[in-house]
Protein backbone atom coordinates (compact mmCIF):
# COMPACT_ATOMS: atom_id res chain seq x y z
CA UNK A 1 0.00 0.00 0.00
CA UNK A 2 1.34 3.52 -0.73
CA UNK A 3 1.91 5.79 1.94
CA UNK A 4 0.82 8.97 1.85
CA UNK A 5 4.13 10.45 0.70
CA UNK A 6 4.67 8.06 -2.08
CA UNK A 7 1.11 8.99 -3.71
CA UNK A 8 2.13 12.65 -3.19
CA UNK A 9 5.22 12.05 -4.99
CA UNK A 10 3.59 9.90 -7.48
CA UNK A 11 1.14 12.97 -8.08
CA UNK A 12 3.99 15.55 -8.26
CA UNK A 13 5.62 13.16 -11.29
CA UNK A 14 1.99 13.10 -13.01
CA UNK A 15 1.88 16.25 -13.31
CA UNK A 16 5.56 17.18 -14.30
CA UNK A 17 5.26 14.40 -17.04
CA UNK A 18 1.82 15.81 -18.29
CA UNK A 19 3.48 19.35 -19.43
CA UNK A 20 6.48 18.00 -21.15
CA UNK A 21 4.25 15.68 -23.24
CA UNK A 22 1.94 19.15 -24.20
CA UNK A 23 5.11 20.66 -25.09
CA UNK A 24 6.20 18.84 -27.42
CA UNK A 25 6.66 20.20 -30.81
CA UNK A 26 4.72 21.40 -32.23
CA UNK A 27 2.42 22.45 -29.45
CA UNK A 28 0.22 24.93 -31.49
CA UNK A 29 -0.06 26.77 -34.66
CA UNK A 30 2.45 27.46 -36.81
CA UNK A 31 3.19 31.18 -38.16
CA UNK A 32 4.78 31.19 -41.49
CA UNK A 33 5.91 35.02 -42.08
CA UNK A 34 5.89 36.13 -45.93
CA UNK A 35 8.36 39.09 -45.89
CA UNK A 36 6.20 40.19 -49.32
CA UNK A 37 2.73 41.07 -50.22
CA UNK A 38 -0.05 38.29 -51.00
CA UNK A 39 -0.50 37.35 -54.68
CA UNK A 40 3.08 37.37 -55.42
CA UNK A 41 4.99 34.06 -56.43
CA UNK A 42 6.77 34.06 -52.51
CA UNK A 43 2.83 34.24 -51.01
CA UNK A 44 2.23 31.13 -53.56
CA UNK A 45 5.23 29.29 -52.54
CA UNK A 46 3.99 29.20 -49.30
CA UNK A 47 0.54 28.36 -49.94
CA UNK A 48 1.44 25.88 -51.23
CA UNK A 49 3.68 24.17 -48.71
CA UNK A 50 1.56 25.19 -46.04
CA UNK A 51 -1.11 22.24 -46.12
CA UNK A 52 1.15 19.42 -46.17
CA UNK A 53 3.19 21.39 -43.79
CA UNK A 54 0.09 21.57 -41.65
CA UNK A 55 -1.05 17.73 -42.21
CA UNK A 56 2.13 16.06 -41.52
CA UNK A 57 2.66 18.47 -38.13
CA UNK A 58 -0.96 18.01 -37.17
CA UNK A 59 -1.24 21.39 -36.40
CA UNK A 60 -2.16 24.43 -38.54
CA UNK A 61 0.27 26.26 -40.70
CA UNK A 62 -0.78 30.48 -40.85
CA UNK A 63 -0.16 32.66 -43.48
CA UNK A 64 1.31 36.00 -42.63
CA UNK A 65 1.94 38.64 -44.82
CA UNK A 66 4.17 41.14 -43.61
CA UNK A 67 5.47 43.17 -46.80
CA UNK A 68 7.65 46.26 -47.03
CA UNK A 69 11.01 46.87 -46.61
CA UNK A 70 12.18 44.63 -49.15
CA UNK A 71 11.56 41.92 -47.52
CA UNK A 72 12.53 43.37 -44.37
CA UNK A 73 9.68 43.77 -41.93
CA UNK A 74 9.10 40.44 -42.04
CA UNK A 75 12.58 38.87 -41.99
CA UNK A 76 13.53 40.70 -39.19
CA UNK A 77 10.17 40.14 -37.37
CA UNK A 78 11.02 36.28 -37.30
CA UNK A 79 14.81 36.94 -36.46
CA UNK A 80 13.77 38.55 -33.18
CA UNK A 81 11.06 36.20 -32.29
CA UNK A 82 10.92 33.08 -29.75
CA UNK A 83 13.04 30.37 -31.26
CA UNK A 84 11.04 27.99 -30.73
CA UNK A 85 9.83 26.44 -34.21
CA UNK A 86 7.08 27.75 -34.22
CA UNK A 87 7.31 31.09 -36.57
CA UNK A 88 9.08 30.79 -39.22
CA UNK A 89 9.85 33.14 -42.74
CA UNK A 90 9.96 32.03 -45.99
CA UNK A 91 13.19 33.58 -47.37
CA UNK A 92 14.96 34.30 -50.81
CA UNK A 93 17.55 35.41 -52.29
CA UNK A 94 16.91 39.27 -51.56
CA UNK A 95 15.73 38.68 -48.22
CA UNK A 96 18.56 36.09 -47.52
CA UNK A 97 21.60 37.22 -49.63
CA UNK A 98 21.46 40.70 -51.44
CA UNK A 99 19.98 42.83 -49.01
CA UNK A 100 23.09 42.16 -46.81
CA UNK A 101 25.34 44.24 -49.29
CA UNK A 102 22.76 46.35 -50.97
CA UNK A 103 20.56 47.99 -47.72
CA UNK A 104 22.65 50.43 -45.89
CA UNK A 105 22.21 48.97 -41.91
CA UNK A 106 19.94 46.16 -42.44
CA UNK A 107 18.33 45.31 -39.03
CA UNK A 108 19.06 41.55 -39.24
CA UNK A 109 22.21 39.34 -40.22
CA UNK A 110 21.20 37.04 -42.73
CA UNK A 111 23.52 33.86 -41.58
CA UNK A 112 23.85 35.03 -38.03
CA UNK A 113 20.70 35.47 -37.28
CA UNK A 114 18.68 32.38 -38.55
CA UNK A 115 18.50 28.86 -38.71
CA UNK A 116 18.00 27.17 -41.99
CA UNK A 117 14.93 24.47 -42.20
CA UNK A 118 14.99 23.96 -45.91
CA UNK A 119 15.55 25.14 -49.69
CA UNK A 120 12.54 24.88 -51.33
CA UNK A 121 12.43 25.71 -54.77
CA UNK A 122 14.29 27.43 -57.34
CA UNK A 123 13.41 29.99 -60.57
CA UNK A 124 15.56 30.19 -63.55
CA UNK A 125 16.85 33.49 -65.03
CA UNK A 126 16.51 33.67 -68.71
CA UNK A 127 18.62 35.60 -70.97
CA UNK A 128 16.09 36.80 -73.57
CA UNK A 129 16.19 39.17 -76.32
CA UNK A 130 13.84 41.29 -78.15
CA UNK A 131 12.87 39.38 -81.11
CA UNK A 132 14.51 41.53 -84.71
CA UNK A 133 17.76 41.61 -82.37
CA UNK A 134 20.56 40.14 -84.50
CA UNK A 135 22.09 37.91 -81.84
CA UNK A 136 20.74 34.11 -82.43
CA UNK A 137 22.51 32.63 -79.65
CA UNK A 138 24.58 33.94 -76.82
CA UNK A 139 27.94 34.13 -78.80
CA UNK A 140 26.16 36.23 -81.21
CA UNK A 141 25.21 38.95 -78.45
CA UNK A 142 28.58 38.55 -76.73
CA UNK A 143 29.76 39.96 -80.30
CA UNK A 144 27.25 42.57 -80.87
CA UNK A 145 27.77 44.28 -77.41
CA UNK A 146 31.28 44.26 -78.17
CA UNK A 147 31.11 45.54 -81.30
CA UNK A 148 28.98 48.55 -80.24
CA UNK A 149 29.98 48.94 -76.39
CA UNK A 150 26.95 50.94 -74.06
CA UNK A 151 25.15 50.88 -77.14
CA UNK A 152 22.90 47.85 -76.70
CA UNK A 153 20.49 47.90 -73.46
CA UNK A 154 19.06 45.85 -70.75
CA UNK A 155 15.88 46.02 -68.80
CA UNK A 156 15.37 44.80 -65.03
CA UNK A 157 12.97 44.71 -62.81
CA UNK A 158 14.41 47.35 -61.16
CA UNK A 159 17.48 48.89 -59.27
CA UNK A 160 19.24 45.51 -57.10
CA UNK A 161 16.49 43.52 -58.27
CA UNK A 162 17.37 39.98 -58.80
CA UNK A 163 17.23 40.37 -62.87
CA UNK A 164 19.29 43.47 -62.37
CA UNK A 165 21.96 41.55 -60.57
CA UNK A 166 22.31 38.81 -62.95
CA UNK A 167 22.82 40.85 -66.22
CA UNK A 168 25.41 42.67 -64.22
CA UNK A 169 27.21 39.46 -63.00
CA UNK A 170 26.44 38.31 -67.38
CA UNK A 171 28.83 41.60 -68.06
CA UNK A 172 32.00 40.87 -66.00
CA UNK A 173 31.44 37.22 -66.96
CA UNK A 174 31.41 38.07 -70.58
CA UNK A 175 33.25 41.11 -70.72
CA UNK A 176 30.61 43.86 -72.14
CA UNK A 177 28.87 46.86 -71.70
CA UNK A 178 25.50 46.97 -71.71
CA UNK A 179 23.57 49.76 -70.68
CA UNK A 180 20.62 49.67 -67.96
CA UNK A 181 17.34 50.39 -67.68
CA UNK A 182 15.11 49.64 -64.98
CA UNK A 183 11.58 49.25 -64.63
CA UNK A 184 9.15 48.91 -61.60
CA UNK A 185 8.56 45.58 -61.86
CA UNK A 186 8.49 42.45 -65.02
CA UNK A 187 5.21 43.10 -66.52
CA UNK A 188 6.22 47.06 -68.12
CA UNK A 189 9.77 45.56 -68.50
CA UNK A 190 8.12 42.95 -70.57
CA UNK A 191 5.68 45.26 -72.36
CA UNK A 192 9.04 47.06 -73.35
CA UNK A 193 10.60 44.07 -74.86
CA UNK A 194 8.09 42.82 -76.73
CA UNK A 195 7.88 46.44 -78.53
CA UNK A 196 11.52 46.18 -79.50
CA UNK A 197 12.78 49.30 -76.89
CA UNK A 198 14.67 46.98 -74.82
CA UNK A 199 17.14 44.86 -76.02
CA UNK A 200 18.57 42.00 -73.32
CA UNK A 201 16.76 40.87 -70.15
CA UNK A 202 17.20 38.45 -67.59
CA UNK A 203 13.59 37.64 -67.17
CA UNK A 204 12.35 34.82 -64.36
CA UNK A 205 10.71 31.96 -66.81
CA UNK A 206 7.47 32.44 -65.42
CA UNK A 207 7.03 36.08 -66.79
CA UNK A 208 8.22 35.53 -69.97
CA UNK A 209 7.50 31.83 -70.78
CA UNK A 210 4.62 32.80 -72.76
CA UNK A 211 6.35 35.01 -75.22
CA UNK A 212 9.35 32.93 -75.61
CA UNK A 213 7.11 30.03 -76.54
CA UNK A 214 4.95 32.05 -79.22
CA UNK A 215 7.80 33.57 -80.70
CA UNK A 216 7.47 37.01 -79.38
CA UNK A 217 10.71 36.75 -77.35
CA UNK A 218 14.15 34.59 -78.11
CA UNK A 219 15.48 32.93 -75.22
CA UNK A 220 19.15 32.36 -75.85
CA UNK A 221 20.14 30.65 -72.36
CA UNK A 222 19.25 29.69 -68.82
CA UNK A 223 21.70 31.15 -65.90
CA UNK A 224 20.90 28.03 -64.10
CA UNK A 225 23.47 25.65 -63.39
CA UNK A 226 21.16 22.88 -65.51
CA UNK A 227 18.82 23.81 -67.94
CA UNK A 228 14.92 24.03 -67.14
CA UNK A 229 12.44 21.74 -67.48
CA UNK A 230 10.73 23.31 -69.05
CA UNK A 231 12.73 24.53 -71.95
CA UNK A 232 15.05 21.44 -72.31
CA UNK A 233 17.11 22.36 -75.42
CA UNK A 234 17.82 25.42 -74.20
CA UNK A 235 21.44 25.62 -73.39
CA UNK A 236 22.82 27.17 -69.93
CA UNK A 237 25.24 29.63 -69.94
CA UNK A 238 27.90 27.61 -69.34
CA UNK A 239 27.03 25.18 -72.13
CA UNK A 240 27.09 28.57 -74.20
CA UNK A 241 30.49 30.29 -72.94
CA UNK A 242 29.79 32.01 -70.46
CA UNK A 243 30.61 30.19 -67.03
CA UNK A 244 30.05 31.55 -63.39
CA UNK A 245 26.98 33.42 -64.22
CA UNK A 246 24.63 31.52 -62.34
CA UNK A 247 21.50 33.24 -60.62
CA UNK A 248 18.48 31.82 -59.66
CA UNK A 249 16.41 33.17 -57.75
CA UNK A 250 15.40 30.64 -55.23
CA UNK A 251 13.08 30.08 -51.73
CA UNK A 252 14.19 28.19 -48.41
CA UNK A 253 12.36 28.52 -45.23
CA UNK A 254 14.04 29.69 -41.79
CA UNK A 255 13.48 29.89 -38.07
CA UNK A 256 14.98 32.02 -35.63
CA UNK A 257 18.31 31.53 -34.72
CA UNK A 258 18.81 28.91 -32.03
CA UNK A 259 15.83 26.95 -32.49
CA UNK A 260 16.44 23.30 -30.95
CA UNK A 261 17.64 20.98 -33.20
CA UNK A 262 14.81 18.82 -32.30
CA UNK A 263 12.28 21.49 -34.06
CA UNK A 264 14.35 22.21 -37.19
CA UNK A 265 14.14 17.89 -37.94
CA UNK A 266 10.71 17.92 -37.39
CA UNK A 267 9.90 20.98 -39.41
CA UNK A 268 11.86 19.73 -42.43
CA UNK A 269 10.48 16.17 -42.52
CA UNK A 270 7.24 18.38 -42.60
CA UNK A 271 8.13 20.58 -45.96
CA UNK A 272 9.61 17.33 -47.12
CA UNK A 273 6.29 15.95 -46.67
CA UNK A 274 4.19 18.45 -48.48
CA UNK A 275 6.56 18.51 -51.35
CA UNK A 276 6.44 15.05 -52.08
CA UNK A 277 2.28 15.26 -53.12
CA UNK A 278 2.10 15.12 -56.72
CA UNK A 279 -0.45 17.86 -56.73
CA UNK A 280 2.12 19.88 -55.39
CA UNK A 281 5.23 19.25 -57.94
CA UNK A 282 2.58 19.83 -61.11
CA UNK A 283 2.06 23.31 -59.24
CA UNK A 284 5.07 24.39 -58.81
CA UNK A 285 6.10 22.90 -62.30
CA UNK A 286 3.55 24.91 -63.98
CA UNK A 287 4.93 28.03 -62.69
CA UNK A 288 7.78 27.66 -64.02
CA UNK A 289 9.52 26.45 -60.43
CA UNK A 290 12.34 24.10 -60.02
CA UNK A 291 12.15 21.79 -56.90
CA UNK A 292 15.50 22.59 -55.35
CA UNK A 293 14.74 20.44 -51.82
CA UNK A 294 17.84 21.26 -49.09
CA UNK A 295 17.96 20.12 -46.31
CA UNK A 296 19.03 22.45 -43.19
CA UNK A 297 22.43 21.37 -43.01
CA UNK A 298 23.11 21.73 -46.74
CA UNK A 299 21.19 25.70 -46.97
CA UNK A 300 23.50 26.32 -43.86
CA UNK A 301 26.76 25.07 -45.58
CA UNK A 302 25.52 26.85 -49.00
CA UNK A 303 23.82 30.46 -47.94
CA UNK A 304 27.41 32.11 -46.83
CA UNK A 305 28.89 31.89 -50.27
CA UNK A 306 25.51 33.03 -51.86
CA UNK A 307 25.69 36.14 -49.62
CA UNK A 308 29.43 36.79 -50.17
CA UNK A 309 28.86 36.03 -54.17
CA UNK A 310 26.28 38.96 -54.29
CA UNK A 311 28.52 41.12 -52.20
CA UNK A 312 31.14 40.84 -54.52
CA UNK A 313 28.95 41.64 -57.49
CA UNK A 314 27.55 44.53 -55.77
CA UNK A 315 30.46 46.11 -54.72
CA UNK A 316 32.14 45.78 -58.40
CA UNK A 317 28.74 46.64 -60.31
CA UNK A 318 28.73 50.13 -57.76
CA UNK A 319 24.97 49.04 -56.90
CA UNK A 320 23.31 51.58 -54.44
CA UNK A 321 19.42 51.35 -53.33
CA UNK A 322 18.67 54.30 -51.20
Amino acid sequence: MLTRRAAIAALAGLAVARPARAQSFPNRAITLVVPYPAGGPVDAVARLIAPGMSDDLKQSVLIDNRGGGAGVIGSVAVARAEPDGHTLVLGTNQTHATNQSLLKNTPYDAVKDFAPVAGIADIPHVLVVRRELAASDVGALVRLAKSSPGTLNYGSTGNGSASHLAAELFKTRAAVDLLHVPFRGAAPMTTELLAGRVDVSFATLPSVIAHIESGGLRALAVASPKRAARLPNLPTLADAGVSGVEADAWFALFAPARTPAAAIDRLYGAVTHALAQDAVKKAFAAQGMTLSVRPPAEVAAWLPGEVAKWAAVIKAAGVVVE
